[in-house]
């Protein structure tokens, strides 16, 4: 795996890019704003591309922005963003295009070792890693009776929660204490419900994040 990193705080950027050493990933570059990351994306072609979404210089929305715009001329560029604060909509605006290789995280996760670099791997792979506040954050505005969400059973919302983590159906099982084939039902019925036609799991599974996120208001 081949990874740029984009962060304007200089201790956690040479930290991520301990860490990653240290677990076997190449970092091919780092950059401290999004001018020079985009260059970079455009220079070494990376796997994955781990951003702060402010950067400099208004510290509000560039790191997002490039992400997307570094995605659009590299369609397969996985991202995975860091941010302080809990933002959902700027996951929603990554899920746009329905595509997976997301992950938004807030930086104190990355003191998990473990989890962050499964994390990384999950986006790397295609797959969605939201952080469990985000997911708190949207369930918490997800009230609306009309809202397309509430045709889901609570067994089902349980379950597109944890799929917006980017857990697998064998670890929602372990979550939920029940049975990969009882998730499996699950699952199937929740696409029915949200309309998301037959194709390929992978793709509907990142659509039903995206509707997560729409519903709840966030998008």
């Amino acid at each position: 795996m081949r990874v740029v990193i984009c962060e304007d705080h200089a201790l956690l950027r040479e930290g991520l890019v301990a860490l990653l050493r240290e677990n076997d990933v190449e970092v091919v570059g780092v950059a401290e704003d999004a001018e020079r990351m985009l260059r970079l994306v455009e220079r070494v072609e990376p796997d994955v591309l781990i951003c702060d979404v402010r950067l400099p210089p208004g510290f509000r929305d560039e790191g997002i922005r490039a992400a997307i715009m570094a995605r659009q001329r590299h369609p397969g560029l996985a991202i995975l963003m860091l941010s302080q604060y809990v933002e959902p909509a700027y996951t929603a605006e990554l899920l746009a295009t329905g595509e997976g290789g997301v992950g938004y995280l807030l930086k104190e996760r990355v003191g998990d070792v473990a989890a962050f670099m499964e994390s990384l791997e999950r986006v790397a792979s295609g797959g969605t890693a939201l952080d469990r506040e985000v997911i708190a954050t949207v369930m918490q505005q997800r009230r609306a009776s009309d809202s397309i969400l509430a045709r889901l059973s609570d067994r089902e919302r349980e379950v597109l929660a944890l799929m917006a983590e980017g857990r697998t159906n064998a670890a929602i099982a372990r979550e939920l204490v029940v049975t990969v084939g009882a998730v499996e039902k699950h699952i199937t019925g929740m696409f029915g419900k949200l309309g998301l036609a037959a194709t390929d799991d992978d793709h509907r599974r990142v659509l039903a994040v995206l509707t997560f996120l729409r519903e709840s208001g966030a998008a």
